[in-house]
């Protein structure tokens, strides 16, 4: 009787780990722990940091436009050397230098911008154009080492006129679109080229200012595109708003809430990115300033859900 109890039990062990096996092979193919997400997590890390650079970069023009009142904004314009401006025929030429960490102190950069204007045009205006060129425009994030080097041309309009420093004094929103193309180099070698179709909206007050993103972009039958082209695997992609991305400045202009899809159609594999998550991987509340961002993806007939730290 006693052998007989035994063998049950063994047989009921095995049943039971035959059943934890077989959940567990589930739940890996269902999370995609057997699938390749690492081109998709790849992908929406180099959007969030060449986006957050760039803005960075683009409000460095703003502040050369807009003139020293907006250095009380950002505090922009750290270790910028702003050459004496040049004239050549009907445009003004300002040239931006830079050599030294930023002013949070946690990217050093290198290179140069170009602002060009038109001669008796002011930024202020509605409907004001410039154009703005990186030149090897190479950054390094001070914790990690990481780096990478950006080259472009965009155009800047101010679509709605008025200053950001005008924010809260008389003035409720003011309205930038950028459109342009961009390349970046990454530490590795690799590269991604890509176009820029994004508008911005800010709102606020100096202290407290509050940035609204949305694409205005179309290609290939895709639209409210914010970003598309090559990725550094090589493959083309198209990246779209479909609730607009708020970037708070208390929260060091990192995306507090909205959701943009990456698309990669030659992989069959899709990346949608919701902002606002802390570092238990819930969504934020009250004024808390997020850490982390959600990845739902979808690749050849798999899904699963990734949880990764903004940069």
């Amino acid at each position: 009787m006693k052998t007989k109890k035994i063998f049950q039990l063994g047989f009921l062990l095995i049943a039971v780990l035959t059943f934890v096996a077989a959940g567990c092979k589930k739940d890996s193919t269902s999370n995609g722990k057997n699938s390749d997400t690492a081109s998709l997590q790849q992908l929406t890390k180099d959007e969030n940091n060449v986006t957050k650079i760039s803005d960075d970069a683009s409000n460095d023009a703003n502040a050369v436009l807009s003139g020293a009142t907006l250095k009380m904004v950002g505090p922009w314009l750290c270790n910028v050397t702003v050459d004496s401006t040049a004239t050549a025929n009907d445009t003004i030429v300002y040239y931006l230098t830079y050599n030294g960490l930023n002013c949070n102190g946690n990217i050093f950069r290198t290179g140069k911008q170009e602002v060009r204007k038109r001669v008796g045009t002011v930024w202020g205006q509605p409907g004001t154009v410039v154009l703005t060129k990186l030149i090897n425009f190479h950054i390094t994030h001070v914790y990690s080492g990481k780096s990478m080097t950006l080259n472009g041309t965009r155009t800047h309009e101010n679509v709605s006129g008025g200053f950001i420093w005008q924010l809260g004094n008389g003035v409720t929103s003011v309205v930038h679109k950028i459109t342009g193309s961009m390349q970046a180099t990454f530490d590795d070698g690799s590269t991604r080229t890509w176009m820029i179709a994004r508008q911005h909206v800010y709102t606020g007050t100096l202290t407290q200012l509050v940035m609204t993103t949305d694409g205005f972009g179309s290609a290939d039958g895709y639209n409210n595109l914010a970003t598309w082209g090559l990725n550094r695997n090589g493959e083309q992609f198209y990246s779209q708003i479909t609730q607009s991305i708020v970037h708070k400045q208390a929260c060091d202009w990192n995306p507090v809430a909205g959701t943009i899809i990456h698309q990669v159609p030659s992989d069959n594999k899709t990346a949608t990115v919701s902002y606002g998550y802390d570092d238990n991987n819930l969504p934020v509340t009250g004024d808390n300033c997020p850490t982390r961002y959600r990845i739902d993806w979808v690749k050849n007939g798999n899904s699963g859900t990734i949880f990764l730290q903004l940069p």
